[in-house]
């Protein structure tokens, strides 16, 4: 078993609102990667700042989060992708303003790993995804 850590926890821990000890306590021993649904949405943030000293300490915290164990996007995770996509679809939802998270998901349930996250709420229709949630402060 394995974990993939939702965004919004990489960038609580790094602004110190979370520990990686906070994390630690949930998946212990068991190994936790990123995916590059993760590096693309924290470089799109990253891109976004101005140059200055946030800027320098976000590039910073994006270096050494590319050093992470990172899980691959396969064709199997394509599958996934759309499958979960149309059961949304299917039951009144629009997949498409969730696409990152989907993606996660996707990665997720593919390779029967649990999904840790702050934000529940962008989860919790997804039928097969193990989550846990952490609260960040």
């Amino acid at each position: 078993m394995g974990w993939l850590i939702d965004t919004s926890l990489w960038i609580a821990v790094e602004r110190g609102a979370l520990g990686a000890a906070d994390i630690h306590a949930i998946t212990r021993q068991e190994p936790v990667y990123l995916s590059p649904v993760n590096v693309a949405e924290i470089r799109f943030g990253l891109d976004l700042l101005r140059p200055g000293l946030q800027k320098q300490r976000a590039t910073a915290m994006f270096r050494r989060l590319r050093r992470k164990s990172q899980l691959r996007i396969t064709v199997e995770t394509g599958e996934t992708f759309g499958i979960l996509c149309a059961k949304l679809k299917k039951a009144g939802r629009d997949p498409y303003v969730r696409v990152n998270d989907l993606w996660l998901a996707a990665q997720a349930i593919q390779r029967d790993f649990r999904l840790l996250t702050s934000n529940a709420r962008d989860f919790a229709d997804i039928q097969g995804l193990q989550m846990v949630v952490l609260n960040a402060r």
